[in-house]
């Protein structure tokens, strides 16, 4: 197979992935409602970012250990699965404070350092979840090997590979945003943004319980 092909056909696979609704999907569609533009872009940035440096480590072989060893596997697999329940209990427990939850008004600029620091953590977000997702490794050690041309660099082909599924993953990411943001002004009141972190919230709760409960290796 030539390069060429090679990377058409990965990104065949990976972009029927990307198109399947789950937990990155959930993430991105919550902060472009209930945050901001900017905030799921952020976090959009940092489910690549995670994505990126799951698909170096299988180019140079750190997910084979994951493959490879139950105990290192299971160890990221409670670690992330901990974090993923953690963060869908604090969307949960927003919707049951009885405190306003204050919608996001329309125009309004915040400072830089504050949405600096906003941005950052959407990154932090979008990075956590999928860095200790175990299961993003072990797709990218599953899938990376097979797209490899003899007598390439497994290294710089596994790296490609990887940014092209970021890239395919950040334009429908794109897409989710800018298609959200047309209905943000019928989203936005409290109770719709109650709805959307009990969504949020129990589909992240969901998953790691699942996460932590499944023996597949």
């Amino acid at each position: 197979m030539t390069l060429m092909t090679v990377v058409f056909s990965f990104a065949l696979v990976a972009g029927l992935l990307t198109l399947v609704p789950g937990l990155d999907t959930a993430l991105v569609l919550r902060s472009s409602i209930s945050k901001s533009r900017s905030f799921a872009f952020a976090t959009a940035l940092g489910i690549s970012t995670g994505a990126m440096i799951w698909g170096v480590a299988a180019a140079v072989g750190v997910s084979a250990l994951l493959a490879a060893s139950d105990l290192a596997y299971r160890v990221l697999t409670l670690a992330g699965a901990a974090y993923m329940v953690w963060l869908g209990a604090t969307f949960l427990w927003k919707t049951m404070r009885k405190d306003k939850i204050p919608a996001r008004p329309a125009g309004e600029a915040a400072g830089v350092t504050s949405e600096r620091n906003d941005l950052f953590k959407g990154w932090l977000i979008g990075t956590g979840t999928n860095l200790l997702n175990p299961k993003v490794g072990v797709f990218y050690i599953a899938t990376i090997p097979q797209f490899i041309p003899a007598g390439t660099s497994p290294l710089l082909v596994g790296v490609l590979l990887a940014g092209v599924h970021c890239l395919l993953s950040m334009a429908w990411f794109t897409l989710l945003i800018f298609g959200s943001g047309y209905a943000a002004r019928w989203l936005q009141g409290v109770r719709s943004i109650r709805i959307i972190d009990s969504i949020t919230g129990s589909v992240l709760v969901g998953f790691g319980v699942k996460l932590a409960l499944d023996p597949a290796h």
